[in-house]
């Protein structure tokens, strides 16, 4: 089985980048092969981290968007077929849900057994809320819905627990899962890097190289994190 995997939350700073980047160091860590795929033209977060898996693509572009389903048709690797990560930019559903409908994606996806899953990144404001209903409303049954409460953007979950879009979504069998925050004075050494994960824990020497127990924070947060990972259709 390979997965497409669109990561997203529709709005800007809930954590899509960071967890495009942990979902394809979980791919390299367990043996997954993938490519991943930038939305964001103004940052290129995923690209500048992943540079050997993540390329830039024009979301409002049909040609650049093919280029995600035409994965699928390329040789497996080692008996594997290769998933996809989309890291997408905020205020890109409207070009994005266009091209799926038009090209009836799900549905081709599904013969090609291929598992789309919607990640909704969201922090604790109303406005997550809202975004998961309209995302919901969008494709309704047929893919895959995981809910991410990023801890890294807030503590209190209690409007999203108790909102209609979340019962809505778990009547769809959304899956709920917590993202827990890496240590911020360690994910800001990573990030000023411009390294994947298994690079900043393998340098030992700059000014922004971890130290001892730094590295070791980051191994028990990814840790952590894959044991969530693992409960997921990927």
């Amino acid at each position: 089985m390979s997965s497409l995997n669109f990561v997203g939350g529709e709005k800007g700073g809930v954590g899509k980048s960071v967890a495009s980047r942990v979902l394809a160091q979980y791919f390299i860590d367990k043996g997954q092969p993938f490519i991943g795929f930038d939305t964001d033209r103004s940052h290129t977060s995923f690209t500048r981290f992943y540079s050997d898996y993540a390329s830039p693509i024009i979301v409002d572009n049909y040609e650049g968007l093919d280029r995600i389903a035409a994965i699928f048709e390329e040789p497996p690797i080692e008996g594997k077929r290769r998933s996809v990560i989309v890291d997408l930019a905020a205020q890109t559903a409207a070009p994005l849900s266009r091209w799926i409908r038009e090209s009836d994606l799900i549905s081709l996806m599904a013969e090609m057994g291929v598992t789309v899953n919607f990640w909704h990144l969201t922090d604790a404001g109303k406005d997550s809320v809202e975004l998961l209903d309209r995302l919901v409303n969008t494709y309704g049954p047929g893919p895959n819905y995981i809910v991410v409460k990023n801890q890294a953007r807030g503590s209190d979950f209690s409007l999203l627990d108790e909102s209609d879009a979340l019962k809505k979504a778990q009547a769809l069998a959304a899956r709920v899962i917590t993202l827990t925050p890496l240590h911020e004075a360690s994910m800001r050494k990573i990030d000023r890097q411009n390294a994947s994960f298994w690079a900043a824990l393998q340098s030992r020497e700059g000014p922004h190289a971890l130290g001892m127990l730094e590295r070791q924070r980051v191994k028990t947060w990814l840790r952590t994190t894959y044991d969530t990972l693992d409960q997921l259709p990927l």
